[in-house]
C-alpha cells in the first residue's frame, strides 16, 4: 500500500475547479457548436453537393450526429484515464485536441475544390471532437464535484454547465455578425473566422485547468490503491444499473440541440425569419440559462436534485410544442418570450442540475468514466434529432410538420421523466459516501459505531466482498 504523503492541498480548489469548469467548458462547446451553426446556415452551401436543399442540409445535420457518436468512445478514453491517473491529465487532453480539430475546420477547402473529400475529412475532424467533446464535461463535473463542500456541490458543479451554455452563446453571437456579411464573403472567408479563433482561447484555458489540484477523494482512491485497473470493466460490473438509468434521464438533452440547431435551421428556412433575427433569439436564451444555472444548481442543493431535475422537463415538454408553433407562424414576441422561457428557465432546472446529480450516482474509483459513458451514450440520440426532425419536414407536402417534431422530442421528455423517477436523491449524502452499495454504507455504520478504523478501501471494495462478511 502506497505511503506517499500528498502535498498541501490549495484552499480555493473548489473555486478554482467551478471557474476553470466554466471557462473550460464554456470553450469546448463554443468549439462544438460553432459547427451546428455553420452546420445549419453554411455547410450545405459549401460542402455538399449541389441539388435538392433539404437534401443537403439532411447530409449537414447528420455530420453533427458524427460527432455524438463518436462521445461515447471519448467517454470510455477519457473515462479510463480520469479514473486511472488523474481527472487534470484528461481534461487537459481533451481541450487540446478539441481546440486543434476546431481550427483544422476553418482550414478546410470545399466540396467545389476538392469534390467528396471536403465531407469525408469534415466527418473525420468531427468526429474528433466528439471523441474530445465525451471527456470535458463529465470530467469537469467530476472534479469539480470532488472539490466542492458537501452541501453546494450543486452550486459550484452548475458552472460547468453555465460554461457550457455560455459557449454556446458565444457560438451563435460570432455568426451574427459573420450571417450579415455579402454572400460571397460569408461563403468563402467569413464562416472561416469564428473556427480559427478558438485556438487562441485554448490556451488560456489550459492555463487554468494546469492550476487545479487533483481532488483529495480522488487522491485517497490512488493512495490506497483501490484505483481500477479497468474502470469501463469495474463500471459495468457493479454499477451497469446506474449506467442504464442515467443514460435514461440524459435524453433531455435532447431539447437543446433541437433548439440550437433544428429550430434555428427551420425558423430561417420554413418559416422565413431572418437568420440574424433566429441567431439572436438563441444568443439571449442561451444567456438566460448562463445567469439562471447558479440559481437552480443552488436550489438543488435546498430542496433536492430529483423535484429541481423533474419540474424542469414538466416545464421543457410544454413549452417546446409552443416554441415551435410560435417559430411556424412567424409570431415573433410569442418566439422570443417562449424561447428564453424554454431554455433560460425550463431547460436550466434540468441541465444546471445534472452535473452533480449525475456524477454524484457512481462511486469515486469509476465516477469519471460512469458519468462520461451514462451521458455520453444518451447524448448520441441528442445529436441525430436535427436529422430525425429534419426527415419529419422533408418531402412534398411535410415542410410544416412541426407537431410531429414536437411530439417525437416530448416522448424523449418523457422517457428521461420516468427514469428519474427511480433515482435515488443525492443532494444530502457526503461525498465521500456518493454511489455506494448499502451494505458497503452498512459496513461503514458498524465500524463507526465499534470504532473500527474507517479507510477508503471501505468505500471501494467491490460490493461482493462485504455480502460474504
Amino acid at each position: 500500500m502506497s505511503t506517499t504523503t500528498s502535498p498541501p492541498r490549495k484552499k480555493n480548489n473548489a473555486r478554482i475547479a467551478a471557474v476553470s469548469g466554466f471557462i473550460g467548458s464554456a470553450l469546448e462547446y463554443y468549439d462544438f457548436f460553432i459547427y451546428a451553426s455553420a452546420a445549419a446556415l453554411i455547410f450545405p452551401h459549401l460542402f455538399f453537393p449541389a441539388g435538392e436543399p433539404g437534401v443537403a442540409t439532411l447530409l449537414s445535420f447528420a455530420t453533427v450526429g458524427v460527432a455524438y457518436v463518436a462521445r461515447p468512445f471519448g467517454a470510455v478514453l477519457w473515462g479510463h484515464v480520469g479514473d486511472r491517473w488523474g481527472r487534470k491529465k484528461a481534461l487537459l487532453a481533451c481541450l487540446s485536441i478539441m481546440g486543434v480539430a476546431t481550427f483544422l475546420v476553418g482550414c478546410l477547402p470545399t466540396w467545389d475544390a476538392i469534390g467528396v473529400a471536403a465531407p469525408i475529412i469534415i466527418v473525420a475532424l468531427r468526429l474528433i471532437q466528439g471523441v474530445s467533446a465525451g471527456g470535458e464535461s463529465p470530467g469537469s463535473s467530476a472534479l469539480t464535484l470532488e472539490h466542492a463542500p458537501d452541501r453546494h456541490r450543486g452550486f459550484f458543479t452548475s458552472w460547468t454547465m453555465s460554461g457550457i451554455m455560455f459557449g454556446i452563446v458565444i457560438s451563435s453571437l460570432v455568426f451574427i455578425p459573420i450571417a450579415a456579411l455579402p454572400e460571397d464573403a460569408l461563403l468563402s472567408w467569413g464562416w472561416r473566422v469564428p473556427f480559427w479563433a478558438s485556438l487562441a482561447v485554448t490556451v488560456v484555458a489550459i492555463v487554468l485547468r494546469r492550476m487545479l489540484d487533483e481532488p483529495e477523494v480522488f487522491e485517497e482512491v490512488k493512495e490506497t490503491e483501490e484505483v481500477a485497473k479497468i474502470p469501463l470493466v469495474t463500471l459495468f460490473r457493479y454499477n451497469g444499473g446506474t449506467v442504464l438509468r442515467v443514460t435514461l434521464m440524459s435524453l433531455f438533452t435532447v431539447v437543446n440541440t433541437m433548439f440550437n440547431v433544428f429550430v434555428l435551421a427551420y425558423g430561417t428556412t420554413v418559416a422565413g425569419i431572418p437568420r440574424a433575427n433566429m441567431l439572436i433569439i438563441i444568443t439571449v436564451a442561451n444567456f438566460a440559462a448562463v445567469c439562471f444555472g447558479p440559481i437552480a444548481g443552488a436550489l438543488s442543493d435546498r430542496i433536492g436534485r430529483k423535484p429541481v431535475f423533474l419540474v424542469g422537463l414538466v416545464l421543457q415538454s410544454i413549452t417546446i410544442y409552443a416554441v415551435l408553433a410560435a417559430v411556424d407562424a412567424a409570431n415573433m414576441p410569442l418566439v422570443w418570450a417562449l424561447s428564453i422561457f424554454l431554455i433560460g428557465i425550463a431547460y436550466t432546472l434540468s441541465n444546471s442540475v445534472y452535473p452533480a446529480y449525475f456524477p454524484e450516482q457512481f462511486p469515486a474509483r469509476v465516477r469519471y468514466t460512469g458519468m462520461a459513458v451514462s451521458l455520453m451514450l444518451g447524448l448520441v440520440l441528442a445529436g441525430f434529432t436535427p436529422a430525425i426532425a429534419q426527415g419529419f419536414v422533408t418531402g412534398e407536402g411535410n415542410e410544416q410538420n412541426w407537431p410531429a417534431v414536437a411530439f417525437f422530442t416530448i416522448g424523449i421528455v418523457l422517457i428521461s421523466g420516468i427514469a428519474t423517477v427511480f433515482a435515488p436523491e443525492t443532494s444530502r449524502t457526503p461525498t465521500a459516501h456518493l454511489g455506494l452499495s448499502r451494505r458497503q454504507l452498512a459496513e461503514i455504520d458498524r465500524r463507526t459505531e465499534t470504532g473500527e478504523a474507517l479507510t477508503q478501501s471501505v468505500r471501494t471494495t467491490p460490493y461482493d466482498r462485504f455480502s460474504r462478511r
